[in-house]
């Protein structure tokens, strides 16, 4: 089991103690597999949970479906440390450790207060990923964020966002082709604003159950590509 290097020789000297002692924002290894275990507090007071990869200033929030958890996204947050990003894999509210705010079932709230924190542990664009449930997060998330707050959005298989027209960032849609959310996808698509692309794949896998296929490495290859391209 992969241990966080947030809790290595210092929890270690540390844990007889019954200490804990949060990690910064640095993980202190150049294996882009390693990850921390950091915290963070949202605009409603909720604190919510992730798993911190990579050091670039280029970061990437990574916001899980209903049957994930963050720990979902380790082959691909692993990937894009690689890739020189900064990946946080965040628990949404109810999941492992982290915990509800004061607005019920405000899933976005921890997805910008993810975004925040990156900004303030020193990136310069933040993009989110999000699947499913977490991709409907997103799309709210990126309806209400400031000007500027996320560079980058991608929507995989996402249910449905309450203002896709509103959303904010350079948007890739991306759902599988017999995917019972294909249609959702789609109308969601079509109301959001420029700029903004529709990708659909084979197969009926839905969102984060796609990188268990024989697509996953081809999708994988996809998000990493366009999220370092060029915007139209």
């Amino acid at each position: 089991m992969r241990i966080p290097t947030s809790v290595g020789w210092l929890a270690a000297s540390l844990g007889m103690a019954g200490l804990w002692v949060e990690g910064s924002a640095q993980v202190s290894t150049n294996d882009p597999g390693a990850f921390q275990e950091v915290s963070f507090e949202t605009s409603d007071g909720g604190r919510i949970f992730a798993n911190l990869y990579g050091r670039g200033s280029d970061a990437v929030v990574l916001a899980h479906g209903a049957a994930f958890d963050k720990e979902s996204w380790d082959d691909l947050a692993t990937r894009l440390a690689a890739e020189g990003y900064r990946a946080l894999a965040i628990d949404f509210r109810g999941y492992g450790k982290s915990q509800a705010g004061r607005a019920r079932g405000a899933l976005h709230e921890d997805i910008l207060g993810g975004i925040r924190y990156l900004k303030q542990q020193g990136a310069t664009r933040v993009s989110v990923i999000g699947a499913s449930m977490g991709g409907g997060a997103a799309g709210d998330a990126a309806a209400r964020a400031e000007p500027g707050e996320i560079d980058r959005l991608i929507l995989l298989a996402a249910v449905a966002a309450g203002s896709p027209g509103r959303m904010q960032g350079n948007k890739l849609f991306i759902v599988s082709r017999q995917d019972g959310a294909r249609r959702t996808v789609e109308r969601q698509f079509e109301a959001a604003a420029e700029p903004k692309e529709l990708r659909i794949v084979g197969g009926s896998a839905h969102a984060q159950h796609i990188f268990r296929t024989g697509r996953g490495r081809d999708l994988t290859e996809a998000i990493v590509t366009w999220l370092g391209g060029d915007a139209p």
